[in-house]
């Protein structure tokens, strides 16, 4: 795993103090772990929880933001104290670096500025930059275009071939709120589940949330969805992103399987995600729902680049559809084509076994390990060779001069 920069704020004025917030969310090295409103208590919140950062808006009353430095420098000497002021007036910069700030930045606070005084903070600490191997873990979203294509099937398996990477820690987070069985494909009962970690939001941090995963013995972890069926959505979708943002720090890849409806929650991951695999199998039902969802997935800015489609259980008997015939239908070439094994997949399912561990040696599992390396490939600047190169026919057309 890798680690992730804990920081406590005191700020008295809410307004800026949510503009922080804000903008924490989209740092994925940084967890915000406390805030407080006022300057006398902000010591008790910071030996409570021993921030490894604490940022310090002076500007409600300069001499007690100011003592109050000097207070957490002597009290925490492992813990950066980072200022932030819209004075820029020497003598207050001055008092404040004499009192044991690392850092003085001017307010409002702007993102590169923060961004790179959390580089030089952590360089201080014996890590690394941004840019370097505390980079943000990537986010791999996988929706199936119907029901029983394999999608959960590759979410688990796709996890599996990350985590014989020792350099890797994989984490599968079951999106489909109502029906999803990744517990069952892996054969654990976990303790928490997503609707736990979300009703404790306000108080989350890295360790509450590492308690919250269950860990199979293939080395993937696992956030699963609620154990009882409930109407409406119980994530609200800010809390989501924040969920991510913390383990997107602290993993080195999400895999996510999300639902056949494209909901609200669905869509915000994939917004966010590196890579959003559409798995189908060559029939006509699942390639005309291609179709139809990368028709819908277009609206969505950004969101179409992302997608990659995966062909489950290709040379399957029943279909004869071919894939040359299927690619002009859908208009992308397809990423990567799963050879059909059911009995060796339902007998790693059966078994609570990945892939890795029932059959390292099958086809299926040495296809899926290099579909998963060439993936790894592209998120480190490989081109993609899923764009557009077909013109689109009608449908039915695939059934033309056959």
């Amino acid at each position: 795993m890798k680690s992730v920069l804990r920081l406590a704020t005191v700020d008295p004025d809410e307004r800026t103090r949510n503009s922080l917030k804000s903008m924490l969310l989209g740092i994925d090295t940084v967890w915000l772990e406390a805030e407080c409103a006022r300057y006398e208590f902000f010591m008790d919140v910071a030996q409570q929880t021993q921030p490894d950062i604490a940022l310090i808006n002076v500007d409600a009353n300069q001499a007690k933001g100011v003592q109050l430095v000097g207070e957490i420098s002597r009290a925490l000497p492992n813990c950066s104290v980072l200022v932030v002021s819209a004075s820029q007036e020497g003598s207050l910069i001055l008092q404040a670096m004499r009192n044991g700030a690392r850092e003085y930045l001017h307010m409002p606070l702007q993102l590169e500025d923060f961004i790179a005084a959390l580089d030089r903070i952590r360089i201080s600490l014996g890590g690394s930059t941004a840019d370097g191997s505390m980079r943000a873990g990537k986010i791999i979203t996988i929706a199936g275009v119907s029901g029983g294509v394999g999608s959960t099937a590759l979410v688990v398996n796709i996890a599996a071939s990350l985590a014989q990477d020792p350099a890797n820690s994989p984490v599968i987070i079951d999106l489909d709120l109502t029906l999803g069985d990744a517990d069952v494909w892996l054969d654990i009962i976990p303790e928490y589940t997503i609707r736990d970690v979300s009703e404790n939001i306000s108080r989350l941090d890295y360790g509450l949330l590492k308690r919250s995963l269950t860990r199979h013995d293939s080395g993937v972890y696992l956030l699963p969805r609620p154990v009882e069926l409930e109407t409406g959505e119980p994530i609200k979708t800010d809390d989501l992103r924040r969920i991510l943002a913390l383990l997107k720090a602290t993993f080195s890849h999400l895999i996510v399987d999300v639902t056949k409806s494209f909901s609200r929650l669905d869509l915000s991951v994939m917004e966010v995600s590196d890579k959003v695999l559409l798995v189908t199998q060559l029939d006509l039902s699942c390639l005309r729902n291609v179709v139809r969802i990368m028709q819908f997935l277009e609206r969505v800015p950004g969101l179409k680049e992302k997608v990659a489609i995966i062909v489950n259980r290709a040379g399957l008997e029943e279909t004869d559809i071919s894939l040359n015939k299927a690619l002009e239908t859908i208009g992308r070439n397809v990423f990567w084509q799963l050879p059909n094994d059911y009995s060796t997949m339902v007998g790693a399912r059966n078994n609570g076994q990945t892939l890795c561990q029932f059959a390292p040696k099958s086809r299926l599992t040495r296809s899926l390990n290099d579909m998963v390396r060439r993936l790894t490939a592209s998120e480190s600047g490989t081109k993609s060779a899923d764009e557009p190169t077909k013109k689109k026919n009608g449908l039915f057309g695939l059934f033309a001069g056959r």
